[in-house]
């Protein structure tokens, strides 16, 4: 099996992998330089998303906003973690310490593969996310570390969603750190900075 996303990857000096995932019409470009400030060790695997929405990639499709295709959704969830297994021997990457670093989609898409992968990471760092959607079977994260930001002023996700993510984790057995700042949608240079020092820790 090949890796079949559109994707980066950039060496590290350490044995941790962060998996860059960006928000909507990003690409794979768009995080490295975010990954390479949250870890300046670590090596970076950055792929595109494949669905497009007027031009723009995603890793899953949407209904409207806040709705999403459940079916498109799981189908990716297990693609994009099949992705990640399939680029572990040809990167040389630690499967056992990779740290997904999603923003927005892309945070949503890395909280889907947590729910139904979650064999795939360690950990998470999770920008402007919200529960995608509702395991069917009992999860068990407690050995995973999930850290999320979110903005109190965010016009796409209220913090409800956000806290209905949080919960679901915890509830599973994660250690989850949450922070919610007085932000909108966009990142923040606080948000950097607490994740930052956040995966420092682990």
């Amino acid at each position: 099996m090949t890796p079949d996303f559109i994707h980066e990857f950039v060496p590290g000096s350490s044995n941790r992998t962060l998996l860059l995932l960006h928000g909507t019409g990003g690409n794979e470009r768009d995080l490295i330089p975010l990954g390479r400030e949250l870890d300046p060790n670590a090596a970076l695997l950055s792929p595109r998303g494949k669905v497009l929405e007027n031009g723009m990639p995603r890793f899953f499709r949407r209904v409207a906003e806040g709705v999403f295709d459940l079916e498109d959704l799981q189908k990716r969830t297990h693609e994009l973690a099949d992705f990640v297994a399939a680029a572990a021997d040809p990167y040389d990457i630690d499967k056992k310490n990779i740290i997904a670093v999603g923003y927005s989609n892309g945070a949503n898409i890395a909280a889907s593969v947590l729910l139904l992968r979650p064999e795939t990471f360690a950990g998470a760092i999770l920008f402007r996310a919200m529960l995608p959607l509702e395991p069917q079977k009992p999860l068990e994260l407690a050995n995973v570390r999930v850290w999320i930001g979110a903005g109190n002023y965010d016009p796409i996700i209220p913090t409800s969603e956000t806290q209905r993510l949080v919960e679901l984790l915890r509830h599973a057995g994660a250690d989850v750190t949450v922070r919610f700042l007085n932000a909108g949608h966009a990142l923040t240079p606080e948000d950097i900075s607490l994740a930052r020092d956040w995966l420092r820790g682990l």
